[in-house]
């Protein structure tokens, strides 16, 4: 179980510091800025696009979504014309991290839904309510709530529990035929609902640190579905199931790379359904 240890061994970031705005400690309604509330759609483009729902898991790397593969996620969908609409299990995170020492804090508790409210801007709505009925596909990001707010990987391995909702929703993008993305430690979930997928979390050897995570194809292989290794900029396509995958922060790498596999992602979902609109196209013919 060396990937579950991997997993839940945080390492440590260095958090900014910021000067305080006391303006921004207002309420947002204060300064005319509330937003409407629940399943307010995102989407700089006016334009008619695909429905796109973005599965979140709190927001910080060690304990919820990371930050700039969700952001990374919604340019992408924005440049292609989709709206998108955030969503998050309305349930309490596994713990708290602190990102300034890498390590849980003990006083504190938060919740998902809440915390996915940051990088929704607000304008989320619980996951309960997302239907794939009214959307054309799913993309979930990574960081450790993927693992630990959304499934127990972290904690379990090949033997965790899936949320209930978040099980609900593969499966019936699953049914629908309706593509489903993945990045990070994410397709965990896909390899844990949908018995066979094939998924990639990158490669399956540390290469002296670049690929810290290099033991969870291991756990991948374990629940049933087949691990292809991709590079941090490829996308792997299981046309199948329609389920697109990257590896994104499961290498050490730049920050352009992890954007650019995301962006290899949303592409490659576009292109295993051709009635799917709205999303960019790869480069030339669709793959």
């Amino acid at each position: 179980m060396a990937a579950v240890r991997a997993l839940v061994a945080p390492r440590l970031v260095v958090a900014s510091a910021f000067a305080p705005f006391p303006e921004l400690l207002r309420p947002l309604s204060l300064c005319g800025l509330a937003p409407s509330p629940r399943a307010a759609l995102h989407g700089s483009a006016p334009r008619p696009g695909a429905k796109v729902a973005l599965v979140l898991s709190g927001c910080g790397v060690y304990d919820g979504s990371e930050v700039h593969e969700a952001s990374a996620i919604l340019v992408h969908l924005s440049r292609g014309g989709a709206e998108v609409q955030i969503f998050a299990p309305d349930v309490r995170q596994m713990h708290v991290v602190d990102h300034t020492k890498g390590q849980p804090s003990e006083s504190e508790s938060r919740n998902v839904l809440t915390e996915s409210a940051r990088i929704a801007r607000g304008k989320i709505s619980d996951l309960a309510q997302l239907s794939a009925a009214n959307h054309d596909a799913a993309i979930f990001p990574g960081g450790f709530g993927a693992a630990k707010n959304l499934s127990t990987f972290a904690v379990d391995g090949k033997d965790c529990r899936v949320n209930r909702d978040v099980e609900r929703v593969l499966k019936e993008f699953h049914g629908a035929g309706k593509p489903i993305g993945l990045c990070c430690i994410a397709p965990v979930l896909a390899a844990k609902v949908l018995r066979g997928v094939e998924v990639t979390v990158g490669h399956e050897q540390e290469e002296d640190g670049k690929w810290p995570y290099a033991g969870t194809p291991e756990a991948i292989k374990a629940l049933g579905a087949k691990h292809c290794v991709k590079d941090v900029t490829e996308a792997h396509v299981d046309q199948k199931n329609k389920v697109v995958t990257t590896p994104a922060f499961m290498c050490e790498t730049a920050l352009h790379h992890i954007h650019d596999g995301i962006g290899a992602m949303v592409k490659k979902a576009r292109s295993v359904d051709a009635a799917v609109t709205g999303f960019p196209t790869p480069d030339g013919a669709c793959e």
